[in-house]
């Protein structure tokens, strides 16, 4: 199998999108998929090429087996409607273009940014090839959700655009199950939807012995550490973490951990605050984020209050689970029944202060309760290895192109044995 990937975010960027499509692209090639990724020259989420890139029209590297064609797009910070739009628009224009000169068999376009479908759809369109749409966000609606834009005209089309995309999409892939619910309430067969969640590579993230040398380095030794890693965004509710955080007592200290449209914002309210038990840094590479992870003690993961958000799983969650760290959960809905059955941390409601302090409280200092919660995100991170649902997607593939798959070809032999 051929296929063309195409996704505005991708390794050496650290996000969550990059990581997910690099890491099942790495299995997929493990199965003999050949694969090829459309990008951008990675800049997220300062709106800064990386060192060692340059923002060209056109240019190929070979990474771990994966050829990465990156083309040529306006870039700008994560931040500003307008900026942004055009950079999400030149990335679905470029990499339709450059899809025309790439032999595949199945064209996939990831969210979050919408945009990017536009691209897969036109691609498999022109090539007249089937396409998927992975949906790891629920745009526009999230827009609307951190109060980016209001409903008006411009979110009414892009609603338009997205029932659009989802109709004419030969398969839809979400990452959860109320994404499938929402979709499919909107009119789309959810026969055509498929999930794929989350999940971490356990050989990439597996338990370690806290980073001495960086806890040192923090001045964190005798510290509760309680470590916040990713975007910092309008939907992280940051700011929500540091007005808690003035009013937390004892050794706990926090690290924000990243860089996003926010971060300029969050460290000049850090700094009116005058907090000492915060420590605010920028994003580092992925292969320096366990060392982070190994000196928290509990990891925070954060969303402000919204309906929109009770349909998410952050994605941080299965890394540091994945590494025995307790989550701090401020996120409802989906996300919060998961941290509930594993029994892998505890769930405060988001933006209420009293209730994120008593379950921190709780977590700090009821041992035999972190030591189970610790218990529960081992089980956690094994029933959500990305390797298996790598394979799930690919199966997926599979059908979508009228292949048998694994499942189906056992199964046939079994009868015929």
């Amino acid at each position: 199998m051929k296929l063309l990937f195409l996704t505005d975010n991708f390794p050496p960027e650290v996000n969550a999108p990059a990581n997910r499509t690099y890491e099942h692209c790495i299995q997929w090639i493990a199965s003999g998929v050949e694969v090829t990724v459309i990008t951008c020259a990675p800049n997220f989420p300062q709106g800064k090429v990386y060192e060692g890139y340059k923002n060209k029209p056109y240019q190929v590297e070979m990474m771990d087996g994966i050829r990465v064609i990156r083309v040529w797009t306006y870039i700008s910070a994560n931040k500003g409607v307008f900026k942004r739009t055009m950079d999400y628009l030149s990335f679905a224009v470029a990499a339709f273009f450059a899809s025309l000169f790439v032999k595949t068999d199945l064209i996939v376009a990831t969210s979050p940014q919408f945009f990017t479908a536009v691209g897969g759809y036109m691609a498999a369109l022109f090539k007249r090839k089937p396409w998927i749409m992975e949906v790891r966000d629920l745009w526009p609606e999230s827009i609307k959700a951190v109060g980016a834009m209001s409903d008006g005209f411009y979110i009414r089309m892009m609603e338009k655009l997205e029932l659009f995309l989802y109709r004419h999409a030969n398969t839809i892939v979400v990452v959860t199950d109320a994404f499938k619910q929402n979709i499919s309430r909107r009119g789309i067969d959810e026969k055509k939807i498929e999930i794929v969640k989350n999940g971490v590579r356990l050989d990439d993230f597996q338990f370690e012995a806290k980073d001495e040398s960086l806890l040192k380095s923090l001045n964190l030794q005798d510290k509760f550490v309680v470590t916040y890693t990713g975007t910092h965004g309008m939907a992280h509710g940051l700011h929500f973490i540091l007005d808690c955080a003035k009013n937390v007592s004892g050794n706990i200290h926090f690290i924000l951990l990243g860089d996003g449209a926010e971060k300029q914002n969050l460290l000049e309210h850090h700094s009116r605050l005058a907090l000492t038990n915060v420590t605010m840094l920028p994003s580092v590479p992925k292969k320096d984020i366990k060392a982070y992870i190994s000196i928290s003690d509990v990891a925070l993961v954060n969303l402000i209050k919204s309906d929109t958000f009770k349909t998410v799983i952050p994605s941080k969650i299965f890394e540091n689970a994945a590494m025995e760290k307790p989550i701090l959960l401020g996120v409802e809905g989906e996300a919060a029944s998961i941290i509930n059955e594993y029994g892998a941390g505890a769930c405060f409601e988001p933006e209420n202060e009293a209730d994120f302090i008593e379950k921190l409280n709780l977590l700090q200092n009821d041992q035999a309760y972190y030591l189970k919660c610790q218990q529960g995100c081992t089980k956690l991170a094994e029933d959500f290895d990305r390797l298996k649902l790598a394979d799930n997607m690919l199966r997926i593939f599979e059908k979508a192109l009228g292949k048998p798959t694994k499942k189906e070809v056992n199964k046939k032999e079994e009868i015929t044995d």
